[in-house]
């Protein structure tokens, strides 16, 4: 039996974001169990709250990683670009000086980055940064769901050279508005910046299923 330590909630969590477990794969509460070294119940347990924040469906012999379609991936897009974009202007109102030295470290160890997923992870961190500058601790949970819910579906064009330039560059003009307090002008930003991304997404899973 293969054992793993820590809560099995966040190793289930982690295997079906990092791709482990991908969508349409099924995860039987016994099995699962055995693979980390626990019983079936805390694991069931853990499935139950994966449901609940969207990643796994209930089927007849245990639970399946949900497979969204292009559709669904929009309509999530969609509420992003409107909650990031509500992000962008709390920030320029709210934040703090050492709000913004979080975001320039962010920002500067992403430009250090030389490995494309790491680079990528910084990124995505950035924009945490910039949610906890706005201080709304609502939309940071709501962001933490959709966040997950778009990563299992992260294609191989997020992480090319281009896109990556690309996104410092758009989070370089956001940190000046934010920095400068001009939340109209980081609203507009993080919209382009939301939508550009949503395209590429679209556009990549369109490509991967001949549609």
């Amino acid at each position: 039996m293969a054992t793993t330590t820590g809560n099995p909630y966040r190793e289930l969590r982690r295997r079906i974001l990092d791709g482990v477990h991908p969508p349409g794969d099924l995860l039987v509460p016994a099995t699962v169990g055995e693979q980390l070294g626990v019983s079936r119940t805390p694991v069931r347990e853990a499935l139950i709250r994966l449901e609940i924040e969207g990643l796994v469906t209930k089927v007849s012999r245990g639970f399946r990683v949900l497979e969204r379609s292009q559709e669904e991936i929009l309509d999530i897009c969609e509420a992003r670009i409107a909650l990031e974009s509500a992000v962008a202007l709390s920030a320029a109102q709210r934040r703090t000086e050492l709000d913004l030295a979080r975001l320039r470290r962010s920002l500067d160890e992403a430009r250090a980055e030389r490995s494309p997923a790491d680079r990528l992870r910084l990124h995505a961190e950035w924009h945490v940064a910039l949610r906890l500058a706005a201080h709304n601790p609502t939309i940071v949970e709501l962001m933490e769901l959709l966040d997950a819910r778009l990563h299992v579906y992260d294609g191989t064009a997020s992480r090319t050279p281009a896109n990556l330039d690309l996104i410092e560059r758009e989070h370089e003009a956001l940190y000046e508005a934010v920095a400068e307090g001009d939340g109209e002008r980081a609203q507009e930003l993080m919209v382009a910046h939301q939508r550009r991304t949503r395209d590429l997404r679209i556009a990549e899973m369109a490509e991967s299923s001949g549609g």
